[in-house]
């Protein structure tokens, strides 16, 4: 009950009388109130109606995102995480093979030089995938700013994300760089494929191949440029 103020009316908790002033008035002691339960609108015996979450991993958008985690996208991203440390290891094996204490201060500055770029590089990426493209971008959307889409909605997202997931498209990243330099340290260096190659005949099998092709005989323009005499 109210009284005519709106005032909760309370009970005598022994009689269950309405306590009241000597004026006819309710007393206004909270404790003596009938309390609503839990989830329930006071006096209206209406539920509370929960708001759904505004972020987290209970949030529809994120819990949507999280689900285009895809099979492929793993595969690729154990691919990545494979032949980046082994292009590294063989990397590594060779730069201790020909390190050199005169090289010290290059090394130094190249180091200093990789750590800058690679602070800047990692911002620039942040920054594109944050403000521009779409999930909805082939290829691209689902596998690459998905991630980022995600982490704005459930921020906590990343900490759940294993080794794999978390440095496969860094991994990526740098497979052609490594990849470079073991082609220089692989085929420009030793030469070990020059002797196997030779004893089966690989370059003398191509020529005649290209020949019987294009009718152009291997290095005719050198001996016309040997032959010359003015």
């Amino acid at each position: 009950m109210t009284d005519r103020a709106g005032d909760c009316m309370p009970c005598d908790w022994l009689t269950g009388n309405m306590a009241r002033t000597e004026h006819g008035g309710a007393v206004s002691d909270p404790r003596l109130c009938p309390m609503a339960e839990e989830g329930e609108l006071p006096w209206s015996g209406r539920q509370e109606r929960p708001e759904p979450p505004r972020w987290g991993s209970q949030h529809a958008g994120a819990r949507e995102l999280a689900e285009l985690y895809s099979p492929g996208k793993r595969l690729q991203e154990w691919v990545s995480v494979i032949l980046c440390f082994l292009l590294m290891s063989f990397n590594f094996c060779y730069l201790v093979r020909y390190f050199s204490l005169e090289h010290t201060v290059s090394i130094v500055l190249s180091v200093v030089a990789g750590i800058i770029t690679a602070d800047f590089a990692s911002g620039l990426v942040h920054w594109g995938a944050d403000t521009w493209g779409s999930v909805e971008l082939p290829i691209v959307g689902k596998a690459f700013i998905r991630p980022f889409r995600e982490h704005h909605i459930d921020p906590t997202a990343i900490t759940r994300h294993d080794f794999i997931e978390t440095n496969g498209d860094n991994c990526m990243l740098t497979i052609i760089p490594l990849g470079c330099m073991a082609y220089k340290f692989l085929f420009l260096s030793p030469g070990w494929l020059n002797y196997p190659l030779e004893k089966i005949g690989f370059w003398k099998r191509l020529e005649d191949l290209i020949q019987s092709l294009t009718g152009e005989k291997p290095r005719s323009d050198d001996l016309k440029w040997a032959q010359k005499v003015k």
